[in-house]
């Protein structure tokens, strides 16, 4: 006979309350925090801009009634939708994570932050609407790099120590605790109120890596963040009404999130939850590709260089090594047939190939025109991935967050190029001083995608001063970004 189980009800599991007391009440006072979470905001809107273009994309798009609008809803920049703000989360999410250009976070657990843009923008901005209709003050562009910082930080820290990929769970699972935390203290709830809300988000069923991997491999990975975090906003709008929570949610017996989906085993924390994500997080500025192949194109780019010195085509190639660490094997190390564009940038071969035969990598270049091209997988035939465990060893220590990828190319005559290396891609916090420009200039070129050139300057001018951005109403700011 089975000993009964208690049903005092338990105080909430210390990670639960540790995130609430972070994002209720611990000041950000990092002037480059929100340096970076301002670069990150012009980085992910551009990224939803470019989306836009994509047919795949703006199919998800609009309300989830056609024809349905919300007065004083959140905007969707790029568009005219203005929705409810959970499908405005979503319509957000899903275009900044479309082509896999936005920012991306790299530990036990990978993911990209920036992704909870989505819920705490259409939050924001429908707030502010609606403070507005009530004669009250809008919320300002600050508050939102706050909850950006907040919910890189959540997301980051559990993902530094604690692998949901390895018990075969979506990191987007991040997405919408981070989400969740953040959009319920910009909606005002109490503390107990956020602690059911973020209970609330773990006692979810959380999303399997199924399409992200072959033989599966498929769209839903660009929109499952846009789910996750407009799921977020609908969740803290349910606590804000009193819904219960589910204070051992992780940590119950038997029925816990640790017993049914962590193989028991509790998370683990590196450091209190502070700033350090956005400051060290990493961005997409060259190539829109899964960022453990960021380095490897880039030494792709400059070996299609040497190629072209040299006359040499990948015709004359016999087999290319890329050395690489663990994380990167485990995730686009990738042979045999690819089935769309999201198969293709997740294939490092693949995304080698292509700038060793064109010496560059677009968002176009996973599209089916591009890769009915014969040389790109005859190509990718001769690239083999190689662990090396320096690399892994550097991936993971905090002090370099290193991605590194070395290539080699070996000719059917014998002779080899040498070895290119790169440890760090231009997106990394200690590229800043080069990486920046470039982040600039790759905003430039997706707001011209969408507006005309005095729309352009609009918002340029607001979004590259910090000072004035800060102050800015967001309904002001996203009013900027309507088509």
């Amino acid at each position: 006979m089975s000993a009964a189980i208690s049903n005092v009800r338990p105080k909430a599991d210390k990670v639960i309350v540790d995130i609430v007391d972070y994002v209720t009440k611990y000041t950000i006072k990092s002037p480059l925090a929100y340096d970076t979470a301002r670069n990150c905001l012009i980085d992910t809107l551009g990224c939803g801009l470019e989306a836009l273009e994509y047919p795949a994309c703006t199919k998800l798009m609009g309300p989830v009634v056609p024809g349905a609008t919300l007065l004083n809803g959140a905007r969707v920049p790029g568009t005219q939708f203005q929705l409810d703000p959970v499908q405005a989360a979503f319509n957000i999410g899903a275009m900044i994570r479309w082509l896999d250009f936005n920012d991306t976070w790299l530990a036990a657990e990978w993911g990209h932050p920036s992704d909870n843009l989505g819920g705490i923008l259409a939050t924001a901005d429908w707030l502010s609407r609606q403070a507005i209709a009530n004669g009250k003050k809008p919320l300002v562009m600050r508050d939102v790099l706050t909850g950006m910082i907040k919910a890189h930080e959540i997301q980051g820290c559990i993902a530094l120590e604690n692998s949901f990929n390895k018990v075969g769970l979506d990191h987007v699972v991040l997405v919408k605790v981070a989400s969740t935390a953040v959009v319920a203290q910009m909606m005002g709830l109490n503390r107990e109120e956020i602690i059911n809300a973020v209970s609330l988000a773990w006692v979810d069923g959380q999303s399997l890596r199924t399409y992200r991997h072959a033989p599966n491999t498929g769209s839903r990975k660009s929109w499952a963040a846009g789910d996750a975090t407009s799921r977020a906003v609908r969740l803290a709008l349910m606590a804000k009404t009193g819904e219960m929570g589910y204070p051992s949610v992780l940590s119950a017996k038997v029925w816990g999130f640790y017993d049914v989906l962590f193989k028991g085993q509790p998370f683990k924390f590196q450091r209190p939850y502070g700033s350090y994500v956005m400051e060290n997080v990493l961005f997409k500025i060259s190539f829109p590709a899964e960022f453990h192949s960021q380095t490897g194109v880039e030494a792709a780019m400059t070996l299609h260089g040497e190629l072209q010195k040299l006359g040499k085509t990948a015709e004359d190639i016999k087999k290319v090594t890329i050395r690489t660490h663990e994380a990167c094997i485990r995730i686009i190390d990738k042979t045999g047939p690819l089935n769309n564009p999201a198969d293709r940038d997740h294939c490092i071969q693949y995304m080698v190939a292509v700038p060793l035969l064109f010496g560059r990598l677009t968002a176009g270049d996973y599209e089916d025109s591009i890769a009915a091209d014969p040389r790109i997988d005859k190509l990718r035939e001769k690239i083999v991935c190689v662990e090396d465990k320096a690399f892994t060893k550097d991936y993971h220590d905090p002090a370099k967050r290193s991605i590194a990828n070395a290539l080699t190319i070996e000719f059917k005559d014998g002779r080899k190029l040498k070895e290119v290396v790169v440890e760090y891609p231009i997106g990394h916090k200690r590229r800043r001083k080069d990486g920046i420009p470039l982040l600039e200039d790759k905003f430039r070129t997706n707001l011209a995608r969408s507006f005309p050139a005095k729309q352009q300057k609009a918002i340029l001018d607001v979004s590259l001063d910090q000072k004035r951005l800060e102050a800015l109403p967001v309904n002001e700011f996203t009013d900027l970004f309507v088509i």
